[in-house]
């Protein structure tokens, strides 16, 4: 690829490409190669411009290398990602406006008056019959509203005004419709699937592959807490399936052999064996929009209100249309009060400030599923951490396995990889690696597993009983013991690590000692969430006492709770709720999903169980909890503009009536006037909250979140670089 250089700075290279016309499609293959490379951070593709910023990390040269190498023809786009990726649509909602605007314009300097006139009396027709079918479905809303005011400047010869009136409603309609499309577009592509690897089954054995290499008629084995990642049919096992991202019920349905399953529903118990029926993801893009478009979760109260007084306001506007005209016996005055309505501002700038939010926090690695969840943010007060995996790296090491019996170290280690690799837990995958660090092979030596979800995994190997899971399972749950002589070895176990333990036929064989590093972010981030509103801050584990109150007492939370159950930790949501308390709940593991389904706005860790990402309201990348931070400031903005919108709308409207009824201003003045502020409200409406530009902004990557420059991160994020001194403010809860 040919291409030049036009700007360039530490980590950003802002490109244009040497071609022709860039179409939609080739912009789509760029970028598709382009985010896919492992040093390039972040990349727009304009194909309009044929330009494109690449944001990266590491060598230049090697940048450089990579983008002469590229040839559009060598690259295999999948084909969803250039029928779905939204750039056709933006290009057409831009002509549209465009002509749109061409043609008003136009047509007033080219067109003969009676021409023009004539063209004005035909478009009116639409919103004269939607009036029409108002009054026959006898309700009074905006669409009566405007035929009335179309209609009377069309009976009055008033063509200029009813054309302008008809003009800026076709662009405010023509942008709450792109803005629409586009969020929900955008929302779609964030929930759809993003599995790269499957357990394939072939010859009675389970591999591991890549998800492209599947085809169909393959057969895919979906364990406990994972996501289904093509539809297909169930061909063995038994299992309850959540369908809740295709069919807006939480409620898990039974799946047996001969029914059919979907593409990103998860399995929430049991296993399935899934023949595939089709491995392309366009089907459930198309669910998923649907849904999103159908479902009321996109409107937040707020929004739900605005429109309710949109609607209730019709009615008053025509009373006061026709009180002014029976006061005055003007028609001029009646019409300065018909052509200014509360009603068509507050209908379209109050869906946009939302859909627009939702957008914004896209561009920042933030899956939002409704605006109703980013005001319930807003209105939080109480957040709920889990700590593994989400104040915690989620990367947790074995630093040592000690054994309690005749088996080796290394052998106990093999067995734990052999259970744990089949599940969904960043605990399970630090065993696993550990096993394949020391190269100890472990073939599928085991009976088929069960995972108790929050205790551990059960299982037989040469006709013994094998656990391996928390202490509470292993000692209380399954009885198992500890042999007299290694009594003093278990009561020396180090402290600072969690622990896996192992036991064969109801004895204590090993303890595996795992280390999960504390995010270096997160004090700070508790306080700066204290800074945006929250007032209460909790911590709830699994774990144990002692490792609680050390992470507990280094994050600085209010309060924690250890070794607690998910139903525990539901039913501690479900209580603050009932006491008056709006709760966030932030979790990553199969565990938190019901505390996350309580929670007013449940939020998952994105490299967390598919189960919880499901089922959570929000899903935030795993690599910086800034995002939290993020999020509530984009909320509490959300809900600020959305308030200010309102004043202004008022505000601005009412002016205009007064001003129309006192005869200082003429209704097409007004009508101007009044249109031209719906549109700049709406405009603005549009432009990101925390930037305050009109799209995504381009952000260049560098050491920190999202690619924001060390001092940017610091103002946008009110968080310091360096890990704080540990806080001793904690306290210990009654959920031990």
């Amino acid at each position: 690829m040919k291409f030049i250089i036009k700007h360039e700075i530490r980590g950003r290279l802002r490109i244009h490409v040497v071609q022709g016309k860039m179409t939609c499609a080739e912009a789509d293959t760029l970028f598709w190669f382009l985010d896919r490379q492992k040093n390039i951070t972040d990349v727009k593709v304009y194909e309009r411009t044929a330009d494109a910023v690449i944001c990266y990390t590491g060598d230049r040269s090697g940048l450089i290398r990579l983008l002469k190498s590229f040839r559009y023809e060598d690259v295999t786009v999948p084909e969803t990602v250039v029928r779905n990726s939204g750039r056709a649509l933006n290009a057409s909602y831009k002509e549209k406006l465009i002509a749109k605007v061409l043609l008003h314009y136009g047509g007033k300097l080219l067109m003969p008056s009676p021409l023009r006139a004539g063209l004005v009396m035909i478009r009116s027709l639409r919103y004269l019959a939607a009036g029409l079918r108002c009054i026959r479905k006898r309700k009074i809303e905006v669409p009566l509203l405007d035929a009335a005011a179309i209609g009377v400047s069309v009976l009055r010869r008033d063509f200029n005004t009813a054309g302008s009136v008809m003009f800026l409603l076709g662009v405010g309609e023509l942008l709450e419709e792109w803005t629409h499309k586009k969020s929900v577009g955008d929302l779609a592509r964030s929930m759809s699937l993003n599995i790269k690897k499957v357990w394939l089954k072939r010859d009675g054995q389970e591999i591991l592959v890549k998800a492209d290499q599947i085809r169909k008629g393959d057969v895919v084995t979906v364990h406990m807490g994972n996501v289904i990642p093509f539809d297909g049919e169930v061909s063995g096992g038994e299992g309850m399936v959540n369908q809740v991202s295709l069919t807006g019920e939480a409620m898990p349905v039974r799946r047996v052999q001969g029914q059919s399953v979907y593409a990103g529903t998860v399995v929430e118990e049991g296993e399935l064996d899934v023949l595939v029926k089709a491995v392309s993801g366009s089907t459930r893009f198309e669910k998923i929009v649907a849904l999103i478009e159908d479902s009321e979760k996109l409107k937040s109260s707020m929004e739900s209100r605005a429109e309710h007084l949109a609607d209730r306001l019709v009615p008053y506007t025509l009373l006061g249309t026709a009180g002014v005209w029976l006061l005055t016996r003007n028609v001029t005055k009646a019409l300065s009060v018909l052509m200014v309505d509360f009603s068509c501002a507050l209908k379209l700038a109050m869906p946009l400030t939302v859909l627009s939010a939702i957008r914004e926090a896209g561009g920042y690695g933030i899956t939002v599923k409704g605006g109703k969840f980013l005001e319930a943010v807003a209105e939080a007060d109480t957040v709920v951490f889990d700590k593994t995996g989400t104040l915690t790296k989620a990367k947790p090491t074995v630093k040592e396995v000690i054994p309690f019996g005749e088996e080796p170290e290394e052998e106990c280690l093999r067995i734990a990889a052999c259970l744990e690799e089949h599940f969904p837990h960043s605990m399970a995958k630090a065993v696993v690696d550990a096993a394949k660090k020391r190269r100890l092979a472990h073939e599928e030596m085991h009976s088929k597993v069960e995972y108790i979800v929050a205790h551990g995994i059960s299982s037989y190997i040469d006709r013994k009983k094998v656990v391996i899971g928390s202490s509470h399972f292993v000692f209380e749950d399954e009885g198992c013991r500890v042999r007299p002589e290694y009594r003093e070895r278990f009561e020396a176990l180090p402290e600072e690590y969690s622990h896996l333990y192992l036991a064969i036929e109801k004895e204590l064989t090993a303890v595996i000692c795992i280390e999960d590093p504390l995010r270096e972010e997160a004090a700070d981030m508790i306080r700066a969430l204290r800074a945006e509103g929250i007032q209460k801050t909790v911590m709830m584990t699994g774990d144990s006492e002692k490792t609680a109150a050390a992470v507990a007492r280094r994050v600085g939370v209010d309060e924690y709770y250890a070794e607690v159950l998910p139903e525990e930790k539901a039913g501690f949501v479900e209580r603050e709720k009932a006491s008056g308390h709006k709760v966030i709940m932030i979790g990553d593991g199969i565990n938190d999903s019901p505390a996350l389904s309580a929670a007013d706005a449940g939020i998952a860790i994105s490299d967390g169980a598919e189960l919880a990402r499901e089922i959570a309201d929000i899903t935030i990348a795993a690599e910086d909890l800034a995002e939290l931070v993020v999020l509530k400031r984009l909320a509490n903005g959300m809900m600020k503009r959305i308030g200010k919108n309102y004043h202004q709308i008022i505000g601005i409207n009412a002016g205009l009536i007064a001003l129309g009824v006192a005869g200082a201003l003429q209704p097409t003045t007004s009508a101007l006037l009044h249109n031209t502020s719906t549109l700049l409200i709406s405009l603005r409406s549009m432009r990101n909250l925390l930037t305050g530009k009109s799209f995504c902004p381009i952000i260049c990557h560098t050491d920190t979140p999202n690619g924001i420059k060390e001092a940017e991160y610091e103002t946008m994020y009110g968080l310091r670089q360096s890990p704080p001194p540990a806080e001793e403010n904690h306290r210990t809860g009654a959920g031990h």
